[in-house]
């Protein structure tokens, strides 16, 4: 059996924060807001996966009104939902990525971003597209008040 499951997130930029994407620190003028390590990237691939298990989202497994999730770090989640995943009978087949930001510009980590994913998930990078879009200025993304990201994964069987 195959499956296939969405996930979106979204985020403003704040100063004084870090911006983690994919489990990786990327320099940056801004971070990302969030009640976690606010990591886009991990949030979207995150409730992909679990879209496509019919097991919910990241607010109902991680709720930000639990003081437990406050600065947690989104790889552990993600490795979190990946051992669900697994005990749920599933197995990560491949994900695709799109990080949609004006700024900063993403092809200098993209391969970073890919190679994290595919350590916390213990697959091949191969299984791992990542790869990024502007908003040609349009819109909070376009202004450079913040980014999105909208991944998808495709689970089977295991």
């Amino acid at each position: 059996m195959i499956r296939v499951g969405t996930g979106y997130d979204s985020h403003r930029f704040v100063e004084g924060a870090p911006l983690i994407l994919g489990g990786v620190a990327i320099p940056h003028t801004h971070g990302l807001a969030g009640h976690s390590d606010a990591d886009a990237v991990g949030h979207a691939l995150i409730d992909a996966l679990l879209g496509a298990a019919a097991m919910g989202d990241i607010g109902k497994l991680f709720p930000d009104t639990d003081p437990a999730y406050k600065g947690a770090d989104s790889m552990e989640l993600l490795a979190d939902v990946v051992s669900r995943l697994r005990e749920a009978g599933w197995a990560m087949a491949q994900c695709d990525i799109t990080v949609i930001a004006e700024r900063p510009k993403m092809a200098p980590h993209i391969d970073a971003i890919r190679e994290r994913i595919a350590a916390v998930m213990a697959c091949s990078m191969s299984s791992v597209s990542v790869k990024a879009k502007t908003n040609e200025g349009m819109g909070f993304i376009g202004r450079g008040e913040g980014l999105a990201v909208m991944a998808v994964a495709t689970i089977i069987a295991a």
